[in-house]
């Protein structure tokens, strides 16, 4: 049923903006959340009381006072549940379970081949029931489950479109809900990866930022002046798939010479297998002999890094961010990564745009994605009726 602006209404806000501040600035007194938001003390104290009914917050003590009565300090209760965010990616699913504040309690990562739609949702299916084993007692157990895939998906949770999983039309979010009864948020995984950034890593203090994931393939998280870019239809960030090369490479997604078939996991392990003469290869080996100082695989990382900085050039001409982070499976060899791609960005980036810009490789490593996928849960979770207003 459509709500309308009754007092019932008036009250679910201002519930809302309460917890906000309890979220957001706890310790703090029930005084103190009046005088911020202009709501009178008797208002707060009774949405204050509702909160502390429902668990979300606690009462922790007395604090100073500035003269008078000593006021009761409240606390945000991040342990009154638990968000799962998961990273699918292209062979592998990486699993965490967070606190309500996005601190991680259980981490869980399993390979799967991704030979068959239906066995990726087995794996992915069982991933779950592993998490949610490991949570631990609280009030609301699991509020929510973010997954971030490497593709397309849109506001209803379906899959459109994933090229190097090579699915297509896939009711990701209906599946897993019907299966858990848990509420589920799909987005692509570099949005968040973008998200985790910001929330919890090197783009907490910046407004414009652009997270870029460079794993089997490539993909953007682009956040301008504080809010995740989803452009018009909300499908922007496919970076991975424009042109670095008119004729080059013919790609899955069925264009030719883009980004990722240059720069990422994919095109990495491509040369390797020919300039070391083996059938397969991998990230763990890779790292492992440039870390002996095989000059031939630093050079393979260096190469790797010159394609990165052409695509990057891109960015930073036409978004003008203060900042990019480079995250994903590939960030890990950025000491090698780095140097041509900066080499690749001062010869060919307009110096304008690149005259304050920051290049940061991932402080959360391969738990930028996860994260953002909690945090997508969490925020699903607190927006819901069931949550801000009862």
């Amino acid at each position: 049923m459509k709500q309308t602006g009754d007092l019932n209404l008036v009250k679910k806000i201002n519930k809302s903006i309460v917890l906000h501040y309890i979220r957001n600035y706890s310790p703090i007194s029930r005084a103190r959340i009046a005088e911020q938001t202009g709501l009178t003390k008797a208002t707060v104290s009774s949405l204050v009381n509702e909160l502390l009914e429902s668990s979300l917050a606690n009462e922790i003590g007395t604090g100073e006072s500035s003269g008078g009565r000593k006021p009761m300090m409240l606390l945000f209760n991040r342990t009154a549940g638990y968000a799962l965010g998961i990273d699918l990616g292209v062979n592998y699913i990486r699993a965490v379970l967070t606190d309500l504040e996005g601190t991680i309690v259980e981490q869980y990562k399993v390979q799967h081949d991704n030979t068959v739609l239906e066995l990726a949702l087995v794996e992915l299916k069982a991933c779950i029931r592993e998490m949610i084993r490991r949570v631990p007692q609280s009030v609301y157990g699991i509020v929510g489950i973010g997954i971030g895939i490497p593709g397309i998906s849109n506001g209803q949770g379906d899959v459109l479109f994933a090229p190097n999983l090579g699915w297509t039309d896939v009711p990701l979010q209906r599946i897993i809900e019907e299966e858990f009864g848990i509420a589920v948020v799909i987005d692509n995984e570099a949005n968040a990866g973008a998200v985790g950034e910001k929330e919890f890593g090197a783009g907490r203090d910046a407004a414009d930022l652009v997270y870029i994931s460079v794993g089997i393939g490539i993909g953007a998280g682009i956040i301008i002046k504080g809010e995740l870019f989803r452009g018009s239809s909300g499908f922007s960030g496919e970076i991975g798939h424009m042109s670095i090369q008119h004729d080059g490479k013919p790609c899955r997604c069925g264009n030719a010479g883009c980004w990722e078939m240059y720069a990422s996991e994919n095109a990495l392990y491509e040369a390797a297998r020919h300039v070391l003469n083996t059938p397969s290869i991998d990230m763990e080996t890779l790292l492992s002999l440039a870390e002996k100082g095989e000059s031939s695989v630093i050079k393979l990382f260096e190469r790797v890094g010159h394609f990165l900085g052409v695509g990057v050039v891109n960015i930073i001409n036409g978004f003008n961010p203060e900042l990019i982070i480079i995250g994903g499976r590939l960030a890990e060899a950025g000491q090698w990564l780095r140097p041509t791609m900066l080499q690749s960005l001062e010869g060919r980036s307009l110096p304008y745009p690149r005259e304050r810009l920051q290049i940061e490789f991932s402080q959360l490593g391969s738990r930028s994605a996860v994260l953002g996928a909690c945090s997508f849960a969490i925020s699903k979770f607190f927006a819901s009726t069931k949550v801000s207003v009862e």
